[in-house]
């Protein structure tokens, strides 16, 4: 753009003189009394086409800034989202997704839930997705879903010992009851090694239990097997939730306490049995003791059981055979029982202990 000068000397620019000469022809007090000839100029324009100048002057008027509504959405938006991370971390997603807490994995469990897992949509399990329909979609798997505290100094033990037998603790769970060779009905040599050797009422079960189990002698009330004829697992995933827990025990000891539940997926054993299948929950409660060896005779880095019960549902109710034996098809009906109990409520304490016989009970839904 050009510039002319006023009579006092200050630069004006084309557009001011416009403005100026119209406000001067409508009779406006301040206009230049002696203008230059650029003024002059530009006001013979004004006089001989009105139309351009105005036209001129309206082109040079700022435009209306246009809303940028999607920018303003946006960062309320992000600012509603900061405020929600600050207040609800664990809820942000609800602000721009469905509610998919049905789905997403459960925390370890730290203490005794106050009630039951909320319903879930029944549906049939897959063998992609056998725990589809189950509140166990959300549990952890194996040695992940059970919990284990922080260490501290308990009785003859110190937090280092301490750390290193709940270890232990969940060592004998995992070989115990998620070994694959022993759920497909192997003997569970690495988790009674981790049993005190000279504890001779557990020494008598184990000699008996596997050869001639009974009902107070069956290797379920320790051990999780299947007969290997009858079913076998769908999948490698076993899934699991639970806890350890500690205190100081008898004589100095550390005293943990386990309580897991496990849910095995499993189906007919031969291949023509179709693929109907079968979730076999079992919920184990074991109490064992790290004894001082200064006090009690026991072998190092092994344990006493103190006690010892489980829950079962869906796999079966006859008499001892040594194995968990999932009912399919009519067989499901014929294995039903009077007592009821939601297998993945873990909100009470463990069913009754003693013979095998008395865990069985029918899922109210499984």
């Amino acid at each position: 753009m050009g510039a002319g000068t006023g009579p006092d000397g200050s630069s004006r620019s084309d557009e001011e003189w416009e403005r100026f000469l119209r406000e001067s022809m409508a009779g406006a007090a301040d206009a230049p009394k002696e203008p230059s000839a650029r003024a002059r100029d530009v006001a013979k324009r004004l006089r001989t086409d009105p139309a351009r100048g105005a036209e001129g002057w309206r082109s040079y008027t700022p435009a209306r800034p246009k809303r940028r509504t999607g920018w303003y959405v946006a960062g309320l938006l992000a600012l509603l989202t900061l405020l929600v991370v600050a207040l609800a971390p664990g809820r942000t997603v609800d602000l721009f997704a469905d509610d998919d807490r049905d789905s997403a994995p459960l925390a370890g469990e730290t203490a005794r839930p106050t009630q039951a897992p909320p319903a879930v949509e029944v549906q049939r399990p897959t063998a992609q997705e056998p725990f589809r329909g189950s509140p166990a979609a959300r549990w952890a798997s194996g040695a992940a879903g059970i919990t284990v505290p922080k260490a501290r100094a308990v009785g003859w033990m110190s937090t280092a010992e301490v750390e290193r037998a709940l270890a232990r603790s969940r060592d004998f769970l995992v070989a115990s009851s998620l070994d694959r060779g022993v759920l497909r009905g192997e003997r569970p040599e690495k988790a009674i090694a981790l049993i005190n050797p000279h504890q001779r009422d557990v020494q008598d079960l184990l000699k008996t239990a596997f050869r001639t189990p009974g009902e107070k002698s069956d290797p379920l009330l320790l051990f999780s097997r299947f007969r290997p004829s009858q079913a076998r697992l769908v999948g490698s995933v076993v899934k699991t939730r639970g806890r350890l827990t500690y205190q100081e025990g008898e004589r100095g000891a550390l005293q943990v306490t386990a309580d897991v539940t496990f849910v095995y997926p499993v189906t007919r054993a031969d291949a023509g049995g179709g693929d109907e299948i079968v979730r076999t929950i079992i919920r184990r409660e074991l109490v064992m003791s790290w004894d001082d060896p200064d006090k009690v005779i026991t072998k190092p880095g092994t344990f006493s059981i103190v006690s010892y019960k489980y829950t079962m549902t869906n796999g079966g109710c006859g008499a001892p055979t040594g194995y968990f034996t999932p009912p399919f098809g009519a067989d499901r009906r014929a294995d039903e029982t009077d007592r009821e109990i939601d297998p993945y409520d873990r909100s009470g304490p463990v069913g009754r202990g003693g013979p095998a016989g008395d865990e069985c009970a029918r899922a109210t839904r499984s």
